[in-house]
């Protein structure tokens, strides 16, 4: 599944958060090695600017995510970021993702601020966090708003994965439940293990 140069199969991007990005880049391999194909580098782990850099011309090119500002997002791709996820409406980072020709995935939650994101250029809606509402609330959502791609993000785990697709969600947004504590020193054989129940689960 592709959107706008983004490689979405399977329909799952992976979020990387730390207390620092420095196993980020490796982290980033076993993912795309096991399968995942989009990864998501949180700018608000420090070290996320150089490990985008690490990670410059990879197979499957990494995204940076908490991109806040429009500075934020002119540095990310400046350091490799193939495509930018907010978790807000934030108009100036899909300004700026627009000129400079990158995919945007930006936050929102309510019905208005779904369409008000897509209505300024987002590639796609991220709705954060997902799990307040559950599957029910998405597809609550894609009554009215069919037409915009959704990626629920925030507490979806592996026994409700497959619910938000049945619902009309484009894509998941997995941190914790899927990365669990690789990025920290972690045994990435598990990382492995996690990715291919992930993937079973979505079949």
């Amino acid at each position: 599944m592709t959107d706008h140069g983004l490689i979405l199969d399977p329909p799952v991007i992976a979020i990387l958060r730390a207390p620092t990005a420095a196993r980020f880049a490796e982290v980033a391999a076993v993912l795309h090695e096991s399968g995942i194909t989009a990864v998501e580098f949180t700018l608000n782990s420090p070290g996320a600017l150089e490990a985008l850099r690490d990670c410059a011309g990879s197979v499957h090119p990494v995204g940076a995510g908490t991109v806040l500002t429009a500075v934020d997002a002119a540095r990310a791709v400046d350091a490799g970021a193939a495509y930018l996820i907010t978790p807000t409406v934030c108009r100036e980072v899909i300004t700026e993702g627009l000129r400079m020709g990158v995919p945007v995935i930006c936050g929102a939650f309510t019905p208005t601020e779904i369409h008000s994101a897509w209505q300024a250029g987002a590639t796609m809606v991220k709705i954060f966090p997902a799990s307040v509402g559950g599957p029910g609330y998405l597809k609550a959502i894609r009554g009215p708003l069919n037409e915009i791609p959704l990626v629920p993000t925030g507490g979806i785990g592996l026994a409700d994965a497959r619910a938000y697709l049945d619902a009309g969600a484009k894509a998941l947004g997995m941190g914790s439940p899927l990365v669990g504590d690789a990025c920290i020193g972690g045994d990435l054989d598990a990382l492995r293990e996690r990715v291919s129940a992930v993937r079973k689960a979505l079949l």
